[in-house]
């Protein structure tokens, strides 16, 4: 699964991962560092529209089913999987297979 690159490059695997923006007031959360602009609702992104319809909050649990599921409509948009910076500069067109050597999936 390609996701395990994109986890390692954008958050280190870190569920707790927040980085603010502030250009434009937005939030990444969690282990795919999913924006609060576009896909989840931390309570105080001005003009937020959380297209995951969840909170930012369950992005940051252990458990990180939620934010695999808003990861996988996130890449459902136009820009798909590209829209994550750490995935096209270390994981697209790359073998990712390293990854996930020896977890038998």
């Amino acid at each position: 699964f390609s996701g395990v690159c994109l986890a390692k490059w954008e958050s280190d695997y870190n569920t707790q991962a927040t980085n603010y923006n502030p250009g434009d007031k937005s939030t990444d959360y969690g282990i795919f560092q999913i924006n609060s602009r576009y896909w989840c609702n931390d309570g105080k992104t001005p003009g937020a529209v959380n297209a995951c319809g969840v909170s930012c909050k369950a992005l940051l649990q252990d458990d990180i089913s939620q934010a695999v599921a808003c990861a996988k409509r996130v890449v459902k948009d136009p820009q798909g999987i590209r829209a994550w910076v750490g995935w096209r500069n270390h994981c697209e067109n790359k073998d990712v297979s390293s990854y996930i050597k020896g977890c038998k999936v």
